[in-house]
Order: C-alpha cells, then structure tokens, then sequence
C-alpha cells in the first residue's frame, strides 16, 4: 500500500496563538493585520524577533534579527513577549484534533507534525479531502491557520507544506517532483543550511534538480555520507517511519562549567566528547533514541546561546550524538572564551520505533563497543574504563 503522509505547519504560530489570545481578552485588533512581532520589548530595545506578521514582513522584518533593527525598518511596529504556556496549550489542542485522523502522528516541533494517512481513506475520504477537513476544523475550533504538505513520505510532504503559504493545502508526490520539487533553489531543501548552501553552490549546484542529477559518488567525496543522503533527498527519496514521540517536552541532557576558559576548539572537542557520552548512555538505559540534538554555550562574559539540529534519523550512539554536537558548535562557536557547555538530546522515541536507513552512516559497530563499556560500567563502576582521549585528564566534565 502507497503511504500518504501530511505534515501540518501553523502559519505564524506564535503571532496566531498570541493574536487569538488577546482576541478573547477584548483586543479589538487582530496582531496578524497589522505590523507586529513575538520577541523581545521594544520598550527595553533588547531580544530578537521570533515571529513576525505578513505586514511586518513587507516593512523587510525577518525572523531572528534585533528588536532594534526591526525598529528601524517600521517605527510604529508593536510587540509582544512570547508566551510557551499559552504555545504548549494551543500546540496540543491542535494535535489533539490530528489525533482523530490517525493514531500514528509525530510531532516535529510545537508547531508542526508529521501525520500518517495511510489507509484511512475509507473513513475520512481522499487525502486532499481529509486534509481540507482538517484546515476547517482547526481554524473553526481553535481560530489559527495550518499548512499541510502531502505526499508518499516525510520529506516530500514537508518540502510541499513550503512550497505556498498561508493556509494552503498542497500535494508533491513522486509524479510532481519535476516540476514542483526540482526547480527550487538549492537553499530550500530540508537539511541544506547556510554553510552547505555555499559549498554547494561553489561545487554549481544551484537547483534541487542538478543537486539530484549530479554525481552521487562526488557529493560522498566532498560531503562523506552526507552526501549520500544530500542526493536521495533531491531525488524526494526518505524511508523514515512517522515515529510518535515519547513526550513532546522530554529530553536528556548534560553540561558542565568549566574551572577555566575554553579558547581552543580541541579542549572544547573533548568536552563535548564527554557530555555526548554522557547524554547517549542515558538514552541507551531508557530504552529511547533522539531526533534533535542541542547545544548550549555560555561564555566567560555569562552570554548564552544554543542551537539545535533536526536528525534525518533517531540516534542512541555515541559517535553519533558527538558528531552533531560538533557540528552545531562548528557552526555556533565565534571563538570567545567560553566557561559552559551543554549538550541535550530531545524529541525522544522509543528506540523500537527507530527504522534503519541505508541512507544513513552505519553506526553499528559503534554501537556494539557502546553495549560493551555500558556493561563494564555498569559492573565494575563508571570510572572502570575510559577513552583514550581522555587519558591524563582530570575530570572536570561533571553534571550540573
């Protein structure tokens, strides 16, 4: 049986569920008609823009930039704090609702899901149907706007779910990715970010379609497996199961601070070594694996920021929790002194839900020398063995 997969996005949500909020308190005006944004205060001139109105959008506003740069584009812009109560209430009204279309619904983040619709057809109707259905009863019951992408997998109903915004129910499926898929800018395929966008581009690969035409054996060459899952992804090709989390909020995490000033990549390599062994053994003992990994740093002038990173699958290695934790820093890390790091895992599931890929590395060996120190560990003592990274180190990588 074909799979149907939607992914369901709310447009704007924290301006929406912000807007809708003071709508019930008496507000006469709706935030999303007007210049507006989530983030920060004017008043104090200090945060950053988190989501912004259509309005706002056309004055140049984009998410992530000051609050004073937003300022200066639309002086009579109106802001307000975000509110993660209110998000988390209006976040699971809504997967509450997608919970009657099918049991099978993955969260991907508080605004957005994955839903898989395969074989209920004969309860709810064709795709387009139910999915229009869906879009009704939402801003019916709960005031706010969705997207939902629908295809054959994950990725494909994702990257549809981008392509027309706001409220707009749209399909790709392998029939469509020619010309719905392939002439896309390199830059908005899932996974593609702002280091490998250029790297790409270096390399002449503008389009989605010649990133899925070239070579697969030169993108592993410059890319290593990533590459390799670079090219099934251009290609609309994605066999991850939708996979419930565990707990929408839970994850597993550790930091340290340190006794002295972390300057040097090689220190800081190390350090989150330790914190990624950490973190992994935790999930290995409860039986879960994670779909996003984080990483936060503080620096000796007590400044903190975090970055995380979706996984095209779950991971519970080692190896591999320390290979995405040293990418984000590679990519977060502007080279001050920095006496905090962290690294969390989250999005968690159970780790009999996870589907292998041949897709992704194989991390199978790693994972057998995990089973084993977790054994030793466990009988003889967390110090009975270590890396010989760590050889001559003294321990200062312990949990806060």
């Amino acid at each position: 049986m074909t799979r149907i997969i939607f992914h369901i996005d709310v447009n704007s949500a924290y301006l929406s569920w912000t807007a809708i909020s003071l709508l019930k308190k008496g507000e006469p005006t709706d935030l999303r008609t007007i210049p507006s944004i989530i983030g920060g205060s004017i008043e104090d001139r200090h945060g950053i823009v988190l989501a912004k109105s259509t309005p706002a959008k056309k004055h140049g506003i984009v998410t992530g930039e000051p609050i004073i740069q937003a300022m200066q584009k639309c002086p009579n812009l109106i802001a307000y704090p975000p509110d993660f109560a209110l998000y988390s209430k209006c976040s699971r009204a809504m997967f509450d609702i997608l919970s009657e279309y099918s049991d099978r619904i993955e969260p991907f983040s508080i605004d957005e899901g994955f839903l898989d619709y395969t074989g209920m057809e004969a309860l709810f109707g064709p795709p387009i149907e139910a999915a229009k259905a869906i879009q009704k009863r939402i801003l019916a019951e709960l005031g706010f706007t969705v997207n939902i992408g629908i295809s054959t997998n994950k990725l494909l109903a994702k990257m549809a779910g981008e392509l027309e915004k706001p409220n707009k129910c749209i399909t790709l499926f392998p029939e469509e990715i020619e010309t719905k898929f392939w002439p896309l800018p390199i830059e908005d395929l899932f996974m593609v970010g702002r280091r490998t966008a250029p790297r790409l581009r270096k390399m002449g690969i503008r389009t989605v379609g010649e990133l899925a035409a070239y070579p697969p054996l030169l993108l592993e060459k410059e890319f290593k497996s990533f590459g390799k899952l670079l090219h099934a992804y251009a290609n609309g090709i994605d066999d991850s199961p939708v996979a419930p989390s565990v707990s929408e909020s839970k994850s597993i995490g550790n930091s340290t601070t340190t006794p002295f000033d972390v300057t040097d990549r090689e220190a800081a390599y190390k350090i989150l070594l330790a914190l990624s062994e950490t973190v992994s053994m935790r999930l290995r003992q409860e039986k879960l694996c994670a779909e996003e990994i984080a990483v936060t740093l503080k620096t000796a002038n007590f400044q903190v920021y975090s970055h995380q990173k979706q996984l095209p699958n779950a991971i519970d290695c080692t190896n591999a929790v320390y290979a995405a934790a040293a990418e984000i820093f590679d990519e977060v890390w502007k080279g001050e002194p920095l006496r905090l790091l962290g690294v969390r895992a989250g999005k968690l599931c159970k780790e009999d839900c996870i589907q292998l890929s041949l897709l992704e590395q194989d991390w199978s060996k790693q994972k057998k020398a995990d089973a084993a120190m977790d054994a030793i560990r466990k009988k003889y003592g967390k110090n009975s063995i270590c890396r010989s990274t760590f050889l001559g180190e003294k321990n200062t990588f312990q949990k806060e």
